[in-house]
Order: structure tokens, then C-alpha cells, then sequence
């Protein structure tokens, strides 16, 4: 789609939609579409979509990017569930201790996420027949009375600032809890890591500040893997009119609590995915599940409230050293 007079709010989402588009029309060409687009990675826009009609709900009309949020959520979250399965069958199956009976039930879970899958892309028109989901999504855009690039950006930036500080308050407020790993933890990152995606939703308009300095205390962030990711390179912007700077070295030091977190997370949902394929397979009661699945992963496996204690204890010295509070600037 030419997009040279389209608002930038709206190229954003075309250049989303145009990738999904080229996954979606591969998928159609095969009889297993949602293996393919799972395969393509069409997660990742998915995100960026999200991300996207996530903030700009909260600038124009509500309703209709409120359902278009629940769309994209909808299709990632069913991605998620295939990569959940899928991952932990590829960690697992060359490990002696893991049962070949849990790998199995990992293995038929992910082709069960698949079948839904597959059915749902039909349903909701991403592929078969009628495949018009996104020219129904693009109708919708053009509804949207769009900002100017001046008036966006300062909007985008000023919501940006408010998901700092609205994150910043729940924990001053003690909201942020350590009692569940998915409950509590897996969203405390979602939560922190809408801050990283949308630097790379939007496209160059966020980019990142060289620090005039670094403090001593924000050292133990700027680790070698954490400085060369890929995903701390922002997208060129040097065409956009605008930018909105963020410090690099806080940036930094919220990707590395991203990553740790999700470290932390992987862990306890390791022991989650073990414990659900003895409870299915085995018929273990719930209450006698835990110490056989810690068994299985062996001595060094971390139990569940040691991985919430270790989460809580980065997140506490996050959010004292004040890096959202930093971040913008």
C-alpha cells in the first residue's frame, strides 16, 4: 500500500499489517496454515500491533482500538500457548532425566494448540475463503481522525511517561506481589516489557540518548549481553520529524531486568509444564505433584518460592535505583 499521504499513526499500523499479510498469504498456500504462520514468526507483529493499538487507545477513539487490541492479544496470546508447549518440548527432549512420556504430552499439546489454531485463523477470516480480516482492520483506520506529527508525538509521549509512572506507583503502593510465577511475575515483565516494545512498534520515533554518565550503581545493568542485543537497536528514524529520547543506560538496565525476569520466569513455568504432564499423564493428585517434579529436574532446580524470592529481590533494587524514573529524557 502506498502510504505517502497517510498519516504516520496509520503507516505505522500498515507496515505491521503488510507483514502479516505476506505470512498470511504464504499460510494459504498450505494445508496447515497456523503451523506455517507459528513457523514464520508472525508472533512478532502481532506484537508490534498490539503494542501499537495498546497506546493509541488511550489517545483516540477508544472503542475502536480497544477491539482492535483484543484481536491482535487474542491471536498472540494463542501463539504464545504453541511457543509455551513447543518450547519446553525442544528444551526437554535431549535431557536423560526428562521422561519420554512428558515430552510426548508436550509434543501432542502444541499439535492440540496447532488444530485450534487452525481453526481460529478460518473463523476470524485471517485465511480461507473470505480472508478479509485485514482490509476490515485497515477500514477501521481510516475512521480514525489522526493526529499531526507534532501533536503525535507529544501524545505518544506523554502516555509513554504515564505507563512509567503508573508502574513505578503500584510498586511504591506494595501492588506488585511475588505469590505466583504467572500470575505475579510473567506480569510484572509484560507489564515492563510494553516499555521496550514500543520503541520498536513506532518505529525511529523513540530512540535512544547517549548518557552523559554512568553512576556506579547502574554498572551491574550494562552487562556485554545486554549493550550488543538486537533488541536494544532502535529502528532508524533519521526521516521522522520528531523524536522522543530515551537515556540509554536506563534503557539498558529495563532490558536487563526484562531479561532476568524472564529467566526467572522460564524457571518457575518449567517446573508448571513438568507438574501438568504428571498431573494429565500420571493422574497425580495436585497437592503430591511438587517434589516429584523437582526430582525430575534434578538438585540444581530452583523451587518455586526460591525463583519468587529472587524475583522479588531484583525487582526491589530496580525500582529503588529509580530507573523508569529516568528513563524519558
Amino acid at each position: 500500500m502506498n502510504t505517502s499521504n497517510t498519516s504516520i499513526g496509520k503507516q505505522r499500523f500498515i507496515y505491521f499489517l503488510n507483514q502479516l499479510q505476506v505470512i498470511l498469504d504464504k499460510a494459504e498456500l498450505s494445508e496447515n496454515p497456523a503451523l506455517i504462520v507459528y513457523q514464520e514468526n508472525i508472533r512478532t507483529p502481532f506484537f508490534m500491533l498490539e503494542a501499537l493499538s495498546r497506546l493509541y487507545k488511550k489517545i483516540h477513539n477508544k472503542k475502536i482500538f480497544a477491539k482492535l487490541n483484543d484481536g491482535f492479544k487474542d491471536m498472540e496470546d494463542r501463539l504464545g500457548r504453541i511457543d509455551y508447549y513447543d518450547g519446553f518440548y525442544k528444551e526437554f527432549i535431549n535431557q536423560k532425566n526428562i521422561p519420554s512420556i512428558i515430552t510426548d504430552y508436550l509434543k501432542e499439546k502444541k499439535e492440540e494448540m496447532v488444530a485450534a489454531l487452525n481453526q481460529d485463523l478460518k473463523k476470524d477470516n485471517w485465511v480461507g475463503k473470505k480472508n478479509d480480516r485485514i482490509i476490515k482492520i485497515i477500514k477501521n483506520l481510516d475512521k480514525v481522525e489522526w493526529l499531526n506529527v507534532d501533536e503525535d508525538t507529544n501524545a505518544v509521549k506523554t502516555i509513554y511517561q504515564q505507563d512509567l509512572n503508573t508502574i513505578t506507583e503500584k510498586y511504591k503502593k506494595g501492588e506488585i506481589k511475588f505469590e505466583e510465577v504467572e500470575k505475579d511475575v510473567h506480569e510484572l515483565r509484560r507489564e515492563l516489557r510494553w516499555l521496550s516494545i514500543y520503541p520498536q512498534s513506532f518505529r525511529g520515533l523513540l530512540q535512544l540518548k547517549p548518557a552523559d554518565d554512568t553512576p556506579d550503581f547502574l554498572q551491574k545493568y550494562l552487562t556485554p549481553e545486554i549493550i550488543n542485543s538486537p533488541y536494544n537497536i532502535m529502528p532508524d528514524g533519521k526521516d521522522l520529524q520528531n523524536h522522543i529520547l530515551l537515556n540509554s543506560n536506563y534503557f539498558y538496565a529495563l532490558s536487563w531486568i526484562i531479561a532476568e525476569l524472564g529467566k526467572i520466569k522460564d524457571n518457575g513455568l518449567k517446573i508448571t509444564a513438568i507438574k501438568e504432564a504428571l498431573i494429565t499423564v500420571y493422574k497425580i493428585d495436585k497437592k503430591n505433584v511438587a517434589p516429584l517434579a523437582y526430582s525430575i529436574c534434578g538438585t540444581t532446580q530452583m523451587t518455586i518460592p526460591e525463583i519468587l524470592e529472587s524475583a522479588k529481590d531484583i525487582t526491589t533494587r530496580f525500582f529503588d535505583d529509580n530507573i523508569l524514573g529516568n528513563l524519558v529524557g
